[in-house]
């Protein structure tokens, strides 16, 4: 069934990471523009790795956030575009194929036809389902098409992209929100909505990765002529390099944050052996005690994670295929792809053209939301406007059947009770 959320004439972003909580209110003029109206963030608590981990600290957050937003929209909100995070989100695909009437070229009807076959009785197995895209279209086995309106063939087929994330995540998710007396009125990975900010049509069409490096998780989503065809993510992110500066330089983590980001580096530089930075000893808020190093040690410590953020996300891409095609462009955004050198090292391990993304697809945004922090957080709004999802009528969601007839059968008992 399809969400008519063009029909609205506002909408409200919510985008749940592990290191803020940001929403945003924006009005829909007649023709589709987006009018950003109000706006808040804060920092989040009771969330780990894009999961939530407390429920009452996750809905204070979400309750915050909501409310700095709507004190500056003047106006009251009960539904919210949510994102959807976490190490666990996967992508599959589904396929399904028709015979068309090989005497006239394939119309609406028949596209209609193959998608209601390739989303039926779609089993998700203990996931919820939060995607469900056509993504490329053959004319008998063919090459990919785009659209195949208007061109004659005898069958046709779609691939379907399913994203999904564990069930019991999502009702975690699900609960914060209702806690904080909203509705979910749709939801999206948050790299897929980064992908709709960030990437301009080209990108979408030759290929392109979006790399949204959060707090707590790195999430990708790979997008080829025009659409999404995988998502994924790791659990790693900024979060892990400011853990990695307070242990390494036995500072707090709130002073590791300020050091990543007044004198953070991903890369080692001649000049950093000589320049000295301030560090507080944890514990300790004396200025008489505090501890000079060279910025070489606190970069020294930010250089390995970073290359293993970016070596974990090289393994991704060979794994779909990806590590060999030199067209294929890399665009890194979120909270940590703020670092200095970030795209250099990720232009290194990866092998790619790579660039630094921020939410440009909606016109006179506000400054302070102009910053790929808040990347998914207007591409939801983007997702919102544009929704053209099918959900299937019918979800099952159990284990796939095991055709082993009665010997299977015997052979899962032997193997439960001995």
């Amino acid at each position: 069934m399809t969400h008519s959320f063009n029909r609205l004439t506002s909408i409200a972003a919510l985008d749940i990471g592990s290191s803020k909580v940001s929403c945003v209110i924006a009005k829909i003029s007649r023709d589709k523009r987006i009018n950003v109206v109000g706006y808040g963030y804060n920092a989040s608590k009771g969330i780990k790795n894009g999961v939530v981990v407390d429920i009452n600290q996750a809905t204070l957050s979400v309750c915050n956030a909501v409310e700095a937003a709507e004190q500056m929209a003047n106006e009251r909100i009960d539904r919210v575009i949510v994102n959807v995070s976490g190490d666990k989100i996967k992508s599959t695909i589904k396929s399904a194929s028709i015979a068309v009437n090989k005497n006239r070229p394939v119309n609406e009807a028949d596209i209609n036809k193959v998608i209601e076959r390739g989303i039926n009785k779609i089993n998700v197995e203990g996931h919820e389902l939060i995607h469900c895209l056509p993504t490329c279209y053959r004319l008998d086995m063919g090459e990919e098409v785009k659209d195949p309106r208007n061109i004659f063939g005898e069958n046709l087929s779609v691939d379907i992209l399913l994203g999904l994330m564990p069930d019991i995540m999502y009702r975690n998710l699900a609960t914060v929100i209702e806690n904080a007396h909203l509705e979910i009125a749709g939801k999206a990975f948050s790299s897929y909505a980064s992908g709709l900010s960030c990437l301009v049509d080209d990108e979408k069409e030759i290929g392109a990765t979006v790399i949204d490096i959060g707090g707590g998780t790195t999430s990708m989503a790979t997008f080829r002529h025009g659409y999404p065809v995988y998502f994924s993510s790791l659990a790693v992110g900024g979060n892990n390099v400011t853990n990695d500066i307070a242990y390494g330089l036995t500072t707090s983590f709130a002073h590791a944050e300020r050091l990543k980001t007044l004198h953070g580096c991903a890369f080692l530089s001649s000049q950093d052996n000589s320049e000295l930075i301030n560090v507080y000893p944890v514990g300790e808020e004396d200025d008489s005690l505090i501890k000079q190093v060279p910025k070489s040690d606190l970069i020294s410590i930010i250089t390995p994670r970073i290359e293993e953020i970016f070596e974990l996300v090289n393994h991704k891409f060979q794994e779909q295929g990806l590590g060999d095609i030199s067209s294929h462009r890399v665009v890194l955004t979120g909270g940590g792809s703020q670092l200095s050198g970030i795209r250099e090292v990720a232009s290194m391990v990866l092998d790619k053209q790579v660039r630094l993304g921020k939410p440009k697809n909606v016109p006179n945004l506000p400054e302070n939301l102009y910053n790929p922090a808040f990347s998914t957080c207007i591409g939801l709004l983007l997702f919102a406007l544009n929704y053209t999802e099918k959900k299937p009528n019918k979800i099952i969601n159990k284990p796939a059947r095991n055709d082993g007839g009665m010997f299977g059968s015997l052979f899962s008992w032997f193997k439960q009770n001995f």
